[in-house]
């Protein structure tokens, strides 16, 4: 019912940027939380960072001033400037929805299916 398409990812070296982005559509009455995951070979998924509807931001404690998150509710879209990456930030990375499909429907939570960020040393 509801999709999210990540894109932005690729190869990038140490140093560099790249710009992720998450769209979210279909069946959609409202977004609350949007975040960023990522999940490296032989790790846990953790946070990257996290933003909601009225713009508060969370960020994890790896990428805090380097990674900037952004939102456009109007386009139901999230977007993560990452700065200053390093080989460490080589993951996946899986963007996360709180979607409600109706009024008074419950909350559930929308996957994307991952776009790969691969940092060279």
């Amino acid at each position: 019912q509801v999709q999210l398409v990540e894109s932005g990812g690729g190869l990038v070296q140490a140093g560099g940027s790249l710009r992720l982005s998450c769209a979210a559509s279909g069946n959609i009455y409202s977004v609350n939380f949007m975040e960023w995951y990522r999940q490296a070979p032989g790790k846990q998924r953790e946070l990257v960072a996290g933003v909601s509807s009225g713009g508060s931001k969370v960020y994890g404690d790896s990428v805090k001033g380097r990674f900037t998150i952004s939102r456009d509710n109007a386009k139901n879209t999230v977007y993560l400037q990452m700065n200053s990456l390093k080989p460490e930030d080589t993951a996946v990375y899986y963007c996360n929805a709180d979607v409600k499909t109706r009024f008074g429907s419950p909350w559930y939570q929308a996957w994307g299916q991952g776009t790969q960020v691969t940092v060279s040393s």
